[in-house]
């Protein structure tokens, strides 16, 4: 049994006396423990590892003390798996020197044997549950699959992703075989983290908000939709779509148990979008953090009268900067702890 079981009540729609709070990319670069495993360990070498990425998933545990840990890992080691090359280069991001373009490389891709190529994974998750000791849930998490295409075909990073949409309009043939290749190995990745130990998973469909509300049905919310009914009756799953306000609507009527919101969306237009008995997530914009810790705590208070505190959770809207002082985080989780209705 887990012992501070806030979150997984929160996620049931249960009442509480406050809401739980983590946030996104906690087990990370804002932290100075972090980098100094960052000046040791190359990024996949960190991810593969599993003593290290357990150490970094409680690493803001110790610090701050979330109601939830968040394994790190990343969203491209589901690529890597289907035998893509992906590097993580220094002050450029992630880099796939040869992106998919045609059917014939789409063909190529593997559906992989998921404890063979991503075993790290499931021992990282073994290591983290020893450490947390049942103290507080763990989450796991996957990209959608269309936020992996886009990747996949653009070859790095980019604002707006036009090769990789360029790809699904012009050869959607090959974009909906990719999808779906990418869609099995992330319901088999996610199935195996549940029996490996996470409490609950996540969808970041970071990159959703580049498609139309039609495109957006078609090339990624159909394949998310299957992620969630493969999942649902296995462990809670949150949806969290960047830039996705329009596709409100259809995650809380997903069965999915959670729907997260980017700071783009007022918190009384999330609860209207999907019909009020849904649990939300967010939508705090990351960038507020740099506000001074006061005005922090002031912002955070709001936030949850405007939410309400029972069916929320407590979070960003998108990741933590790297750039955030200590204190600062420190003021949004003391905030959450300190709230009283």
């Amino acid at each position: 049994m887990i012992k501070n079981d806030l979150f997984l009540r929160a996620l049931k729609g249960e009442t509480v006396d406050r809401p739980p709070v983590w946030m996104m990319r906690q087990a990370g670069r804002y932290l100075p423990e972090f980098m100094e495993l960052r000046k040791k360990y190359d990024f996949f070498t960190r991810c593969q590892t599993p003593e290290l990425a357990s150490e970094i998933t409680v690493q803001p545990i110790r610090r701050y003390g979330m109601d939830a840990a968040i394994l790190f890992s990343d969203i491209l080691v589901i690529p890597q798996a289907m035998d893509i090359e992906v590097q993580m280069k220094p002050n450029f991001g992630p880099y796939l020197p040869s992106p998919i373009r045609s059917l014939e490389d789409v063909d190529r891709v593997v559906i992989p044997d998921i404890q063979e190529s991503l075993g790290y994974v499931m021992d990282a998750i073994t290591m983290t549950k020893e450490k947390l000791e049942d103290e507080i849930p763990l989450i796991g998490f996957a990209g959608s699959p269309w936020t992996i295409l886009c990747y996949c075909v653009e070859g790095q990073g980019s604002k707006s992703f036009d090769k990789a949409r360029g790809f699904c309009f012009t050869q959607p043939e090959a974009a909906h075989q990719l999808l779906q290749k990418i869609t099995d190995t992330t319901i088999s990745y996610l199935k195996a983290k549940v029996k490996a130990g996470v409490n609950a998973v996540q969808v970041f469909d970071s990159w959703g908000g580049m498609l139309s509300p039609v495109d957006y049905q078609e090339f990624s919310w159909k394949y998310i939709q299957q992620i969630v009914d493969a999942l649902k009756d296995e462990a809670p799953v949150i949806v969290f779509g960047k830039g996705c306000w329009f596709a409100l609507r259809e995650m809380a009527q997903s069965g999915a148990s959670a729907v997260g919101v980017d700071w783009t969306c007022s918190a009384q237009n999330a609860r209207y979008l999907t019909g009020g008995k849904i649990t939300l997530q967010g939508n705090f914009d990351p960038a507020r953090l740099l506000s001074p810790p006061a005005k922090i705590k002031e912002m955070v208070t709001q936030m949850i009268r405007d939410f309400g505190k029972d069916r929320y959770v407590v979070n960003l809207g998108h990741g933590i900067l790297p750039h955030i002082p200590l204190e600062n985080a420190q003021a949004f989780i003391d905030a959450v702890k300190a709230y009283k209705e």
